[in-house]
């Protein structure tokens, strides 16, 4: 068989406007809904010249040596905690992303978890729909939340996102402090994280995996955070300690989490799932119909650029 591109999802070819003359032949996902099971991408990449994948595929060694003509793996994603980067430079294989598709749609989703989970409204939305509401009547103060205006926000990652978010919370009357991986000297809104932590009353993640990062967000962390606050992660769920959360909600350390990332994804733990003070989303930070169509651009004119002997736009350094 001929050289693929393989595809780990079900999509039009004229979802990838710069391979629309390529000449190898495709293959995609059979699931018109689901990703491709990992099996199955093994079983084809032995023909695959490039993949094109949601951020989802885990690019290791035991890929790589199913895949010997693979040139480009194209994240339609901004994430790159799947590559084995130190691998696939071993083979010459480019691994690539959508670093800016989908800053203005994850911002979007951090606003919305950061409003629901204060404002109680998914928890108000399932007292009426079971019934509650008509059976207890009006109880206003139930319902009770803390208003935005006047509120700190702090950002742990203060990319893209972090700014876009700060953005847009500074529409909503909060304060905005960050903190990054590099020390900012002149910016009053600057924190180390230890400054931060205990500054600030909602909490928001925006960093990358990395070592450095992995568990960030421990036991101890969030014993220093201010008690009541809130927290929020659309970044990846690794970064925090999720027992560790787990206990400092039960505790009333903190007063609720909206998450939309999980540290075993698609599994989430199960003292969550029972928790009124917690919203929950399936990793849908960037599912903006805008912002999957500008990624996976972005992916087919890397994929074009490599096959046609060139570096790709967005290489992952």
């Amino acid at each position: 068989m001929s050289a693929t591109i393989l595809v780990t999802n079900q999509a039009p070819k004229g979802h990838f406007p710069a391979l629309k003359d390529a000449s190898q032949p495709w293959v995609f996902a059979s699931d018109s809904l689901a990703l491709m099971p990992r099996k199955e991408v093994l079983a084809h990449a032995q023909d695959a010249i490039a993949i094109i994948n949601q951020g989802e595929l885990r690019v290791d060694t035991e890929l790589l040596d199913h895949a010997p003509n693979l040139k480009v793996v194209a994240n339609v994603a901004i994430g790159t905690d799947n590559f084995d980067l130190q691998a696939m430079a071993a083979r010459k294989v480019w691994a690539t992303n959508a670093p800016d598709a989908f800053t203005e749609s994850t911002a979007d989703a951090a606003i919305a978890l950061l409003l629901d989970v204060t404002r109680r409204v998914s928890e108000g939305d399932r007292f009426l729909r079971t019934g509650a509401w008509a059976s207890e009547g009006m109880r206003p103060a139930r319902w009770e939340g803390p208003l935005l205006s006047g509120k700190t926000l702090g950002l742990v990652g203060y990319g893209k996102i972090g700014q876009a978010v700060a953005q847009r919370a500074r529409a909503f009357g909060m304060r905005v402090l960050y903190n990054r991986s590099q020390d900012v000297m002149d910016d009053p809104n600057y924190r180390s994280l230890n400054e931060l932590l205990p500054a600030v009353d909602v909490l928001s993640l925006h960093t990358p995996l990395t070592p450095s990062t992995r568990c960030l967000l421990d036991a101890r962390r969030l014993g220093v955070m201010k008690r009541g606050s809130y927290l929020i992660n659309v970044a990846r769920g690794k970064v925090v300690d999720e027992s560790a959360m787990v206990a400092a909600l039960q505790d009333g350390q903190l007063a609720g989490a909206g998450l939309d990332v999980f540290e075993e994804e698609p599994i989430v733990h199960p003292e969550l799932l029972s928790m009124t003070n917690v919203v929950l989303t399936p990793h849908l930070g960037g599912a903006a119909r805008e912002a999957r169509g500008a990624a996976r651009h972005v992916a087919a004119e890397n994929v074009a650029r490599v096959l046609a002997g060139n570096p790709p736009i967005t290489p992952v350094i």
